[in-house]
């Protein structure tokens, strides 16, 4: 695997989580990072994720990569900044953490692979695109994410 198909796998696993992330969240790319032999992907989520709602957000995800075959291999349960990283059967590692206003932060890490060039990512993000600039704290309110009512114990959202 080279650098090109890296980024490629890694926009894979991040779109799929995205997909998986019920209702939809705003995001953003972040940057790309490339190392001697690896690279990173990052997403921002513009969409602000409430403190009473970030276990049940963290809960999707994480369902989401185990179901994936991902192993969870750490969790910080940090009430104010909490974080779950993983690891994929083929050697990419995942985080997702929560920063600052309730942002969350999406990362892949690849494994060692053959130098290439790399390629923008080819998804559209289904918000503001602020590639190449600072990405502003969150600013989408979303009724669900953005409540601070805690989760319904039975939401279908949530699990």
């Amino acid at each position: 695997m080279n650098m090109r198909e890296a980024a490629e796998r890694a926009d894979s696993i991040l779109d799929g989580t995205f997909v998986a992330i019920r209702p939809e969240v705003r995001w953003t790319h972040g940057e790309t990072t490339v190392g001697s032999c690896d690279l990173s992907r990052r997403r921002a989520v513009m969409t602000i994720i409430s403190e009473q709602r970030r276990g049940g957000f963290l809960g999707v995800v994480e369902r989401f990569w185990q179901k994936s075959g991902y192993a969870i291999t750490s969790v910080n349960s940090s009430q104010e900044f909490p974080a779950i990283y993983a690891k994929s059967p083929d050697g990419f590692g995942l985080r997702l953490s929560i920063a600052g206003k309730g942002q969350a932060f999406f990362e892949v890490d690849s494994p060692c692979v053959q130098e290439s060039p790399v390629a923008a990512p080819a998804s559209r993000p289904n918000g503001p695109d602020y590639s190449g600039g600072p990405i502003p704290r969150p600013d989408v309110h979303d009724e669900f994410w953005s409540s601070n009512a805690p989760l319904p114990t039975s939401s279908s959202s949530a699990s």
